[in-house]
């Protein structure tokens, strides 16, 4: 039975997985679930996830969610090369420590930027205070110094000379307040080039497909009010 990944390219990690699979010639089945539209919350996709949340994966009779585990689960079943995650015990010990340290130090930095400085006043229609928007701009530029500084420090990738999944799951993070239009590079020259290495390494046209949908996320119509109420307590939540 062909892989079947549940998917919203709006969502950072769900932007990984899908990259990650496309570059490896994994053969996948994708079925768009739209965040935007509540669909993640629906009974017909509990029965994937009872979880209701994106990403999630179905191979065969088997069904896992959380996207590093999904990586992770790729990456051991389709033998991809070893760069992606090294054999090396000590340089697969620096891609695990990033994965570790990423879901609290920069997905939420990203995450809370994005949704402070658009999909809150132009998809929920609710103004966010101006020192609510700097507080989260400053705690980002903190989590930023601390990916060139500890992560990448003078490498060519985060782990060393070739893309991991570490590189991955990180550019897919910082695209997020790019597509809000945060100058996240500005003032952090070894990120710029180290996007520009990613980018290539990837490659440019599997990139841009990937973050279409959040580079124009400033265009997005306002949610109506039904789906605003079922989605509210979970965004607050989400970005606590």
């Amino acid at each position: 039975m062909v892989l079947e990944l549940y998917l919203d390219l709006l969502s950072q990690p769900r932007r990984a997985i899908y990259i990650f699979a496309k570059k490896n010639n994994i053969p996948f089945q994708m079925h768009t679930v739209e965040l935007r539209k509540g669909e993640h919350l629906s009974d017909a996709f509990a029965r994937v996830n009872p979880m209701k949340r994106v990403p999630a994966m179905m191979d065969g009779g088997f069904t896992l969610c959380e996207s590093v585990a999904i990586l992770l689960y790729l990456a051991h079943k389709y033998k991809v090369p070893d760069h992606w995650y090294p054999q090396d015990l000590q340089a697969r010990a620096r891609v695990d420590e990033y994965l570790a340290w990423q879901h609290t130090g920069l997905r939420r930095s990203c995450l809370r930027a994005l949704w402070h400085k658009v999909m809150f006043p132009v998809f929920l229609g609710e103004q966010i205070p101006p020192e609510t928007l700097a507080a989260t701009l400053a705690e980002l530029d903190v989590n930023l110094q601390v990916l060139e500084d500890k992560f990448l420090q003078d490498k060519d990738f985060l782990v060393g000379p070739h893309i991991s999944l570490a590189d991955l799951v990180a550019i897919t993070e910082l695209m997020h307040p790019v597509g809000g239009g945060c100058p996240v590079f500005e003032g952090h020259p070894r990120l710029a080039a180290w996007y520009q290495r990613v980018e290539a390494a990837v490659g440019k046209d599997l990139f841009r497909e990937a973050h279409e949908v959040i580079l124009k996320v400033k265009d997005c119509p306002p949610a109506d009010l039904i789906i605003k109420q079922k989605l509210m307590p979970r965004v607050l939540a989400m970005i606590q």
